[in-house]
Parts: structure tokens; C-alpha cells; sequence
């Protein structure tokens, strides 16, 4: 898959204002519209370029695609990092998918309407009408230590938001948020009222947070369990050994069984994140070979392949050597 430069699509430069998007939109929509264009390629032009403006006109996708522009050009390969919106916050607005490219799917296709129901929920009183405001969303990344204690932490937002002249900016919103201990990676925050404003005397929409976790030096978690990559000396995994392994609740041992393969997975119940029940933490081990430092090391590794020679760990190559 490639990058999509939406901006070189539609002909415009990257600070163009709203209205000229919109006004480069309409004079290439007329010109490449299947139904009245000429030009062989009219049609996948047409395609492009609504999927482009689908971007550019809102401004909360802009300000996300920018960012994660400035990083990449047009026609690289590419491949959107799993936490590259984080921290945006957008309105739960849908948005029309027909069709698009699976560049536009990867960065925004899982978006879909959520939280309480959208449009006028409003009841008309006297002059005045008042409607409960939309529901916000943004993905946030947090340090796995922050998951396993909990606490509250200071979590600041990247708001787009369009300014005077028609341009979009980005303003910073800092939120101390309660970290409940246990959350998993992809649930979700629930902020009550933290949302768009309601209109007259309705009641403000909710911000709903979806975690993400910061990669960690040493363990990677699924749902609540953790696993981590735990190295051992070949004659550990031959011989079976006792070995310390750190957990998030401190260093514990765990017993290696004779005969363990690279990549065996050894569970220590409970020691994942806190919940109820709480997750299991994975020791998957990893044979790890010691330096050869000297040529008395390289005598002890033959003198060990002499002493193994019937061991053929090709032989279902159908070779065997």
C-alpha cells in the first residue's frame, strides 16, 4: 500500500483554507463527473478526488492526516503506525465509506458512529430549541504500569478546530483522567459530559477514551494477559533449570522443564494485569547462545557436537545433514 499525498489529489497547497478546498472540489468534480467528462480516466479521478475531499473538508481528519503526513510522501510504502491518531479528538459523526481505497480504510475505516445517539434530540420550548451535544472519542496511549496501578493522569488532547479565516489549527485540552487498575488495551473511558456543548439548556455530550498502550521494554500484553520473551542458556532448556523471572508484582522463580523447545510458553497464573479474574503472565523462552570468547570456547562447542553427532536437527530436510 501506498501513501496518498489528498492534498496533491485535489490541487490545492497543504495551508489551503476550507473554501478552497471546497471550491478546488467542486471545479474537478464538474470536470471528471463520469456522466459529462471525456478523459479515459475520468472515472477512478472522480473516485480519488471524493475520497480526498471526504479528508480535507472535515477538519478533524485534516489535522490527523497532516500530522501523519509530514512524515511520509506521495507513492511510499506504507503503513500507518497503530497509534497514529492518538491523542486526536473527534466528533462521532459518520461519514460516507462507499468505495474508498484501502489507504483511506486503514486510517479511517474503523470509525464508526458510536456513544449515544447522534442529530437533533432536542425538544422545542418556547423560542428556544435545546439539544443534548454530540458524543467526542479519542485514542490514548498510557504506560502499562499505568494499567497494572491506576491512578489519575493528566491526559492532553489535540482538538482541531477551524479558525476565523477558514484554516485549521489544533488547540491543546489537558484532562486529569482516573486510570481504573486492570483496563485493557481498546476499552474504553467513559467521560460524562466532556463532549460537544448542548445547544440552549441540553445537557453536554459525553468524551469517550480509548486506551492504547505505550510499547514496553519488556512485556507486551493481550487482553489481560502479559507475555514476556524470557532468554535461557541452551543447557537451561536441556537440563531444566530454576530460573527469576520479573513480574509487575516483583521477581519470582520459575521452574524450566528438561527438554523445553525455543519458544515454549510457561504460565504464572494471576501474574498478568489485575482484574477479576486477573490475566496470566506467558515466560516465552528464548535460547540464547554464549559468546565464543576463545578457542578453549570454540573446544567446548566441538567436543559437545562430537558428544551429540546423532543429533540431526535437519533430518526432515531429507537430507539429514
Amino acid at each position: 500500500m501506498e501513501f496518498k499525498d489528498y492534498y496533491a489529489v485535489m490541487g490545492v497547497a497543504r495551508d489551503a483554507s476550507q473554501d478552497d478546498i471546497r471550491r478546488a472540489y467542486r471545479k474537478l468534480a464538474r470536470r471528471y463527473h463520469p456522466d459529462v467528462s471525456k478523459e479515459p480516466d475520468a472515472e477512478s479521478r472522480f473516485k480519488a478526488l471524493g475520497e480526498a475531499y471526504e479528508v480535507l473538508k472535515d477538519p478533524e481528519k485534516r489535522a490527523a492526516y497532516d500530522q501523519l503526513g509530514a512524515r511520509y510522501t506521495a507513492g511510499e510504502p506504507f503503513r500507518p503506525p497503530p497509534d497514529w491518531d492518538a491523542g486526536f479528538e473527534f466528533s462521532e459523526g459518520a461519514f460516507d465509506q462507499g468505495g474508498y481505497s484501502d489507504f483511506f480504510e486503514e486510517l479511517f475505516g474503523r470509525r464508526r458512529p458510536g456513544g449515544r445517539a447522534q442529530g437533533p434530540r432536542g425538544t422545542r420550548t418556547g423560542p428556544g430549541m435545546h439539544a443534548a451535544g454530540e458524543d467526542h472519542h479519542a485514542r490514548v496511549a498510557i504506560d502499562l504500569e499505568d494499567a497494572i496501578r491506576g491512578g489519575v493522569r493528566r491526559i492532553t488532547l489535540q482538538v482541531p478546530e477551524l479558525t476565523p479565516d477558514g484554516h485549521v489549527r489544533v488547540r491543546e485540552r489537558a484532562l486529569d483522567v482516573k486510570i481504573p487498575a486492570g483496563v485493557r488495551e481498546g476499552q474504553q473511558i467513559r467521560l460524562a459530559g466532556q463532549g460537544a456543548p448542548g445547544l440552549g439548556h441540553g445537557p453536554a455530550g459525553d468524551l469517550y477514551l480509548e486506551i492504547l498502550f505505550r510499547p514496553h521494554p519488556r512485556y507486551r500484553a493481550e487482553g489481560g494477559d502479559l507475555y514476556l520473551d524470557l532468554p535461557v542458556a541452551p543447557w537451561e532448556a536441556a537440563l531444566g533449570a530454576t530460573v527469576k523471572v520479573p513480574t509487575p508484582g516483583g521477581e519470582v522463580e520459575l521452574r524450566v522443564p528438561e527438554g523445553s523447545p525455543p519458544g515454549r510458553r510457561l504460565r504464572l497464573k494471576g501474574r498478568g494485569l489485575p482484574g477479576h479474574p486477573p490475566g496470566d503472565l506467558y515466560a516465552v523462552l528464548q535460547i540464547t547462545l554464549p559468546p565464543v570468547r576463545d578457542d578453549n570456547d570454540r573446544e567446548a562447542w566441538r567436543e559437545l557436537a562430537d558428544r551429540m553427532a546423532f543429533f540431526k536437527p535437519r533430518a526432515g530436510f531429507g537430507g539429514g545433514r
